[in-house]
């Protein structure tokens, strides 16, 4: 029998989820997908215990979501990487957004009907609906975000799942078939549904680092190789680390350094010259030499390169690393100014003529007076 933690009175128990007689909102999966998993912002202060950050690849696209359905911005969001989950509705009615990779976004309702959705808008499920998240193409990673959120007890301040450490999200895994996921509430509120403009998403070619703490690991000619390669994300790639497949990288004094801190975009380089950029899930120390750090700007576009992506690496000073986080959290504050309804009917219309692109509208089937 699976269980799960709630918090409110069932805060420290595990519920049965197989109870056919379920009596709280929750979305059941049926299908897990590839690699579906609970993330918020991360689970921050607690690196000298050796316990990651975690939380969501592309903290950007998280947000975007969050702010579809009206959550603060690090609400807790399903994590979807490549293959999406299926999931059927067993609430009144929940509003849900996705944002992140492009997707096939299908709805079977409990009346027999199919639809479509699209990315970056939100919209309604009802008791019985079944939504299907397919392949995702162009990036890595999706996330869907629930109005209210997902009733998940936090561990150590984060709801974020650690799978390594079974700890967080879900029982400390990934989603599978027959898993409830709780919702916080039972039925969608009654405003509109919206959209985001102007949001990209789009995968850059260059990453943005900044010297490594070992860089004098490293001779001149292996660090300007490193930096004008192209590589290539590599399978084996997950959420503790990206393999790099490229220019292969020597070391001056031999791969072995005695083990200190890393950070998340830490590029360390082991024994076989291999590039790894260390992601959400990593170690938090580590004793390979580190070549360079890519800027905390840069790590919400990283976490969405897929496996065989093409990517290299430009360096930049300490200046313009800190300038561009200001601008990224500048940008992320202003997320919500661009988040705006969907037209309803007749809304097209007074778009139009506000942007004098038409001076009228005739109803062809009214008779001419």
């Amino acid at each position: 029998m699976r269980t799960h933690g709630m918090s409110g009175p069932y805060m420290g128990q595990e519920l049965p989820i197989d109870d056919a007689n379920v009596s709280f909102p929750c979305l059941r999966v049926l299908a897990g997908g590839l690699l579906t998993t609970i993330q918020d912002l991360g689970r921050a202060g607690y690196q000298h215990l050796g316990i990651p950050p975690s939380g969501a690849l592309d903290p950007v696209s998280l947000q975007a979501a969050n702010a579809l359905v009206g959550n603060p911005p690090g609400a807790a969001a399903l994590e979807i990487a490549y293959l999406g989950p299926t999931l059927a509705v067993e609430a009144g009615s929940v509003r849900v957004a996705l944002a992140g990779g492009a997707a096939p976004i299908e709805i079977s309702a409990a009346d027999g009907t199919t639809r479509h959705e699209e990315n970056l808008r939100s919209f309604c499920l009802r008791r019985g609906d079944r939504l299907r998240i397919g392949s995702l193409a162009q990036a890595a990673v999706l996330y869907l975000a629930a109005e209210g959120g997902f009733d998940i007890s936090p561990v150590l301040g984060s709801a974020s799942t650690y799978i390594r450490g079974a700890f967080g999200g879900l029982g400390g895994r990934a989603l599978g078939a027959g898993d409830r996921v709780p919702l916080a509430r039972a039925f969608a509120s009654q405003r509109g549904d919206y959209r985001l403009d102007g949001l990209d998403l789009s995968l850059p070619k260059r990453i943005r680092v900044i010297a490594g703490p070992q860089c004098d690991y490293f001779s001149e000619g292996t660090v300007s190789r490193f930096f004008s390669g192209e590589y290539r994300v590599a399978p084996g790639s997950d959420r503790m680390g990206m393999r790099l497949e490229g220019p292969r990288l020597e070391h001056l004094r031999g791969a072995d350094i005695t083990s200190d801190g890393v950070a998340t975009g830490s590029i360390q380089v082991p024994g076989d010259g291999a590039p790894i950029v260390l992601l959400a899930d990593r170690q938090t120390t580590g004793g390979y030499p580190k070549i360079a750090t890519v800027i905390s700007a840069d790590l919400p576009a990283l976490g969405r390169l897929p496996i065989g992506a093409k990517l290299s690496f430009a360096p930049v000073t300490m200046e313009v690393a800190e300038s561009a986080r200001r601008a990224l959290y500048e940008d992320m504050r202003n997320l919500f100014a661009r988040v705006v309804p969907l037209d309803k009917p007749g809304d097209v219309v007074d778009r139009l003529f506000d942007c004098n692109l038409i001076s009228g509208v005739t109803d062809a089937r009214r008779p001419v007076a």
